[in-house]
């Protein structure tokens, strides 16, 4: 099967989800490779050793992490969507796959890892319901070393003030060659919490 029939493929699974549950999945189409390549240029990918990458989707982030971790790089990925899922473990069988982001650290306990260096984030917050959001933030916030990176895209500024309360936001950058065009947010927890 050749790359643009793949691509395809991945277009037509993730506009399907979309349709199915828009406040979930948050776009109609997978991520660009622009938009993958802005979310992983700014990780110290020497320093890591453990990290997450919440709502993995179709894996256009995934890839590039794979092409940057060491081989024992610790890596989970998280992703609601069945089908999808089943292909990252296909795809992807040297990381840990699992469903629910909300269950990050109970899953790092499991695995018998004790924080993160850095968590990738797909994940459409603004689109959740505040719970959700809170549940999913203060994984991450718990999940993470002191410093560690937190890094991800939204489609709007709307989640600046939310996440300065608990992390530095060292820069957001404009990926306009994606759509929906999207910020990227590059965030290091904050020491003390």
């Amino acid at each position: 099967m050749g790359e643009s029939q793949v691509n395809s493929n991945q277009y037509v699974m993730f506009l399907q989800q979309f349709i199915k549950n828009p406040k979930r999945v948050g776009s109609v189409v997978p991520s660009s490779r622009f938009l993958a390549s802005k979310m992983v240029q700014s990780v110290p990918w020497e320093e890591v050793s453990a990290m997450a990458e919440l709502g993995s989707g179709t894996g256009a982030i995934t890839r590039l992490i794979q092409q940057r971790v060491e081989e024992s790089t610790k890596v989970l990925l998280f992703e609601m969507d069945d089908k999808m899922k089943h292909d990252l473990q296909t795809n992807y069988p040297d990381f840990i796959c699992h469903s629910n982001a909300c269950h990050l650290t109970k899953t790092m306990n499991q695995k018998g890892i004790p924080q993160l260096d850095c968590v990738i984030s797909g994940l459409p917050f603004f689109n959740f319901e505040n719970d959700l959001r809170e549940t999913l933030l203060n994984n991450i916030i718990e999940a993470l070393k002191p410093g560690g990176y937190f890094i991800a895209f939204q489609y709007s500024l709307q989640m600046m003030k939310h996440l300065s309360k608990n992390f530095n936001i060292e820069k957001i950058d404009f990926v306009p060659l994606n759509f929906p065009p999207a910020f990227v947010y590059t965030c290091r927890k904050k020491e003390g919490i």
